[in-house]
């Protein structure tokens, strides 16, 4: 999926968009804050703005905003924006496909591989 998000305000880079009601996204939280050191990510909340960390890198989407211009199914989703467009996604946690998207190698090692969103 190729989607230009520009109109929605994200900047370039890796995007997560994630619920504290989200057994799934809770997992995934310390890989969440690892990439905002590692790489840069932002982190859009759709139900508790303090979800996954009280950090300039949380953006509250409790009025799904963000996440409607997305036309999002499930979190946790993962995307990576170039030139203001949607180059590639995935949602749920499967750390090669997070790894892929995320270019870093190494994520969540005590998680399991995979859990879908």
């Amino acid at each position: 999926m190729v989607a230009d998000v520009g109109s929605a305000g994200l900047s370039d880079g890796l995007v997560a968009v994630v619920k504290a009601d989200c057994p799934t996204c809770a997992l995934v939280a310390p890989v969440l804050a690892d990439l905002s050191e590692r790489v840069g990510l932002t982190a859009y909340t759709q139900d508790d703005a303090t979800f996954p960390a009280v950090a300039d890198w949380v953006v509250d989407d409790t009025d799904l905003t963000i996440s409607w211009h997305l036309d999002l199914e499930a979190v946790p989703t993962l995307l990576r924006i170039e030139a203001g467009r949607e180059v590639e996604r995935t949602t749920g946690w499967d750390r090669n496909q997070w790894e892929h998207l995320a270019g870093v190698a190494d994520l969540g090692p005590d998680l399991p591989a995979f859990k879908p969103g």
